[in-house]
């Protein structure tokens, strides 16, 4: 894999995941096509590298008045029980499995805005 592919996946996938429109989804659908790095170490990376990508951005949407800071806090609690319980699930459930429920739901994700009115 060329550095040019890496740096350019890098970029893709911080433009998406500062727009909120999943950059996770570009990384991962750059690991999955273009290197031959497992998918549950897809998934770890992914994690990875959205801790900086989030804290920026943020930072960002803060400064422009973009974040309703109680709201976040409502969900912050109830997100992280489901971020443990997804964890323990991805390492339980077949890697094959999840990825076709990974590439599902960004099918379902990509027809839903494509065919949505815009607001």
């Amino acid at each position: 894999m060329s550095l040019f592919v890496v740096i350019i996946a890098g970029i893709l996938s911080g433009i998406a995941a500062s727009l909120g429109v999943g950059g996770g989804g570009v990384l991962i659908l750059y690991f999955s096509m273009f290197s031959s790095i497992k998918p549950e170490n897809a998934r770890g990376i992914n994690l990875l590298f959205f801790i900086p990508i989030a804290f920026i951005s943020t930072i960002i949407h803060a400064k422009n008045n973009l974040t309703e800071t109680k709201l976040a806090v409502k969900i912050a609690l109830p997100a992280l029980f489901s971020a443990a319980a997804g964890a323990f699930i991805s390492f339980n459930i077949n890697a094959n499995i999840l990825s076709k429920i990974f590439a599902g739901a960004l099918i379902f994700a990509a027809f839903k805005e494509f065919f949505e009115k815009g607001k």
